[in-house]
């Protein structure tokens, strides 16, 4: 398997995500500060603090796709690891964060990393268990599961998008998505999901038997990598 990554992206938005950590807790702190030596500030105190939340949040949801360690990229590369040569993994570089060509087809994959019990039930994915420690990490600030549904959608939208622009006039491939989840502790539900789920260490498997179907022929698959790599 070959794999194309944008590092330029992956060290900017690491840092970027460094910096708002360190100025949301600047922020926190400054609320707290103001809250106990100028009384009079009060409001001022509470909208340092709000800030200073989502601030987190938004440092939390960058932390956990360019500083952790293994990042969402390099947990994708080990699952996939030993898969055929014919197959192209792309990270950053495409309309999707990440992207895999091959002789199964164009995937967007969508890699999660929460632990606990993850399950479709009623149209939703929803995220419950782990123990008492992952409930308090929940409700005091780990980034949630979201929607997982709605973000393949729009990822895969996105890439028929770009193909469509710079394949016009020909058959558009169909782009579908993958969900990923990367966490060993994760216990999977996937029940009657739209958008097919796995754990990482099924991905592999799972691709190599969608390949003996070939939805992409080798001079597809070239003009496809090859419109990729020029991107």
């Amino acid at each position: 398997m070959k794999i194309v990554k944008n590092e330029a992206t992956i060290e900017r938005n690491k840092k970027v995500g460094n910096w708002i950590s360190v100025f949301a807790l600047l922020v926190l702190g400054g609320g707290m500060y103001i809250s106990f030596s100028k009384p009079d500030w009060f409001a001022y105190s509470i909208l340092c603090l709000v800030v200073g939340y989502l601030l987190t949040q938004v440092g939390m949801y960058m932390g956990n796709r360019w500083g952790r360690s293994p990042r969402p990229d390099e947990k994708l590369d080990a699952g996939l690891k030993g898969l055929h040569s014919e197959f192209t993994l792309y990270h950053y570089v495409t309309p999707a964060s990440h992207l895999l060509v091959g002789p199964a087809g164009i995937w967007t994959l969508l890699p999660y990393h929460q632990a606990g019990k993850v399950e479709f039930v009623k149209n939703r994915w929803k995220l419950s268990g782990g123990g008492f420690f992952q409930n308090y990490m929940r409700i005091f600030g780990q980034e949630g599961l979201g929607r997982p549904d709605l973000e393949a959608n729009s990822e895969v939208a996105s890439v028929k998008k770009f193909l469509d622009q710079k394949l016009s006039g020909q058959s558009i491939p169909e782009v579908q998505a993958l969900l990923v989840f990367t966490n060993e502790a994760v216990e999977l539900m996937p029940n009657d999901a739209p958008v097919p789920a796995l754990k990482l260490k099924q991905m592999k498997e799972f691709l190599r038997q969608k390949s003996k179907e070939r939805a992409l022929a080798g001079d597809q698959l070239r003009e496809i990598n090859n419109l990729l790599s020029s991107n």
